[in-house]
């Protein structure tokens, strides 16, 4: 038992589930600190399982292979699977409500964690350290980029009304769309009939006016409140 436990395999088989655990960890650690809905542990144990997966395909059929040496064994059948796999995962921490999607930078990172985990398991440690270095960078510092770049967006919200038929709205989003304001959601608030029984809806509009330019700001809102049917 204790030779099993300490002969070369076994102990590169720890060593590569323990730096799978590291570097896929660290990646985890900004997603936890930042609040997302997979953090540090998730983003662990999927490295981790996918590093084992790789060493069980490399290493868990030796004996076997050795004994039957007339069948054919492809290494990668079994990462393969983890790959397509893990989109469930991913997929779970993609949230859509209305035209604003989140958890696609969340969901990208645990795809490359397997992936970190695979590269770990077949013993590629200097890209596996590599790769981590530029995902970390891109979350960290791309992220701030991101930010200073979307700093001249003003958000502003307000409430549309259409009368008579929904599609209308569709000739509200195009005039916004011409003065520089940028239409993120559309909610239908509520709706009611006027005395003369024709219907009238109520939409919530979350927008973006793209200008940090206070002048043309205030010009955007002069025309925004000039677009027929907004109140």
């Amino acid at each position: 038992m204790m030779g099993e436990l300490l002969n070369e395999n076994t102990m590169t088989m720890f060593s590569r589930i323990v730096i799978a655990a590291v570097l896929c960890g660290f990646i985890g650690l900004e997603r936890e600190v930042k609040n997302h809905p997979a953090g540090f542990r998730t983003h662990l144990l999927v490295g981790v399982g996918s590093c084992l997966m790789m060493v069980l395909s490399l290493f868990g059929f030796e004996d076997y292979m050795k004994d039957a040496q007339h069948v054919q064994f492809d290494p990668a059948r079994i990462p393969s699977y983890v790959i397509s796999g893990i989109g469930f995962l991913g997929g779970g921490t993609i949230l859509v409500k209305g035209a604003t999607v989140r958890g696609l930078t969340t969901a990208a990172s645990i795809w490359i964690v397997a992936g970190l985990g695979l590269v770990i398991g077949a013993g590629l440690y200097g890209l596996a350290c590599f790769t981590t270095i530029i995902v970390l960078l891109s979350l960290i510092f791309l992220n701030r980029l991101e930010k200073y770049m979307s700093k001249e967006k003003f958000r502003k919200k307000m409430k549309v009304m259409i009368q008579s038929k929904r599609t209308s709205i569709d000739e509200v989003v195009k005039k916004l769309s011409s003065i520089d304001v940028q239409v993120n959601r559309i909610v239908l608030s509520s709706c009611r009939k006027d005395r003369e029984g024709q219907a009238i809806f109520y939409y919530q509009l979350d927008i973006n006016v793209l200008s940090n330019d206070h002048q043309k700001l205030e010009r955007i809102m002069v025309d925004i409140q000039e677009v027929e049917k907004i109140f």
